[in-house]
């Protein structure tokens, strides 16, 4: 699926922001105002459907806003320089969306707006993090070194006993002396706000002593958007799957070879020079300076179509593309099936007619991971399948 909207994209030349030709074969470059508009915009939309998008997210300045460190640290946790999976069980899902605070509420409240958060979309984990400022200097703790801090879920009630307005979601005890975030699981009352958004009233935070007195608001304070630095504000974080996620193991194709295919990091290949495309269906006898099947650089560049406005990392990937003959005999160095062992000998012995040799394909594929910004200006982690060629074989 991917690999038809990047053979438009990239081996054709066609740029989709620029004036300028796409960075592809040096024998494959023309102009996009040679191109058809109708099959540019095709490409464009294939490749948003890939990405799960339907339309790209509007464009943002460069500079205009900083991503969490949190979503920084986490991309570059669980992705290589590349973009590549590292390790496919070490998200949980397949995407990580980041919301700021929208109240901004003189009071320990907050509110995030969840509109972005698609109804098919399964939340698995959702966490409040907080950053917890130093408890003034002027300030003693006496005989209290611990505070209980609850999370309440603000609840559409009318009454005025507040406690009838509000919902416990989390509590837990941490160190009055501390500072630093401090995170709260708080996925339930997330899943209700997905399924009914009106009762999205936002939550309320308290600290009491073990005893259940509430405390000095100078003595335990909490960072906030309209009095501290960006990078410690209040932050909602969704961990979700989008229901895209392949169900076959990380790498493997169906019907393919298990073998083990090629350990992080891949290896940096020499970009390929000019030359002429050839039919694949060839046969090796009938083109016998072509080269067996092996895995090729395909790099996919976001600022050349014009992405770079709003995606954080990768600047671009390496998809790689699988190119060359299978000829008899089939060795193990390419990786044959059994079904294309048995094609290559049926082919070499023209039992039958109109069997052509095997192809040379992808056997292995890895996911990579895009850290980006969508239109609420909300930064968004998400994993896509099926993104690389980690290796190719004879099928």
């Amino acid at each position: 699926m991917f690999s038809a909207a990047v053979f438009i994209l990239v081996v054709s030349g066609v740029d989709l922001g620029h004036s300028r030709p796409f960075l592809g074969d040096s024998g494959n470059r023309f102009p996009v105002q040679n191109k058809s508009e109708e099959v540019r915009s095709a490409a464009i939309k294939r490749l948003l459907e890939v990405f799960g998008m339907e339309d790209p997210p509007a464009s943002l300045r460069r500079g205009h806003k900083q991503p969490p460190q949190y979503m920084l640290d986490l991309y570059n946790t669980v992705a290589d320089v590349d973009g590549v999976t590292k390790d496919p069980t070490l998200l949980e899902g397949n995407t990580v969306r980041s919301f700021f605070d929208k109240l901004h509420s003189q009071q320990v409240e907050f509110m995030f707006n969840l509109s972005s958060v698609a109804r098919n979309e399964k939340v698995l984990t959702a966490e409040l993090h907080l950053f917890k400022l130093r408890p003034q200097a002027s300030l003693t703790f006496n005989r209290h070194h611990f505070c209980q801090v609850s999370i309440f879920l603000l609840l559409d009630n009318p009454k005025i006993n507040i406690s009838q307005g509000k919902k416990l979601v989390s509590s837990r005890l941490i160190p009055l002396h501390s500072n630093g975030w401090e995170v709260f699981t708080i996925t339930q009352a997330v899943r209700t706000w997905i399924t009914d958004e009106h009762s999205n009233l936002g939550f309320l935070v308290t600290v009491q002593t073990l005893a259940g007195i509430q405390l000095d608001v100078r003595m335990v304070r909490f960072a906030s958007k309209q009095n501290h630095h960006h990078s410690k504000q209040p932050m909602l974080i969704l961990f979700t799957d989008d229901g895209r996620r392949v169900t076959s193991p990380e790498g493997a194709l169906k019907g393919s070879d298990s073998q083990a295919g090629p350990k992080f990091p891949l290896p940096n290949l020499t970009l390929p020079g000019p030359g002429h495309r050839r039919a694949r269906s060839l046969d090796y006898d009938e083109d016998p300076e072509r080269k067996p099947c092996q895995r090729l650089p395909l790099y996919v560049d976001f600022e050349e179509i014009g992405w770079s406005g709003w995606i954080v990392s990768p600047r671009g990937y390496n998809a790689y593309h699988c190119k060359g003959s299978c000829p008899f005999p089939l060795g193990q160095n390419m990786r044959p099936t059994n079904h294309a062992t048995v094609q290559s000998i049926i082919n070499a012995l023209k039992l039958t007619k109109g069997i052509d040799t095997p192809c040379c394909v992808p056997d292995k594929l890895f996911s990579i991971n895009l850290l980006y910004f969508d239109d609420d200006e909300n930064v968004v982690l998400k994993q896509y399948d099926d993104m690389v060629a980690g290796s190719c074989g004879c099928n």
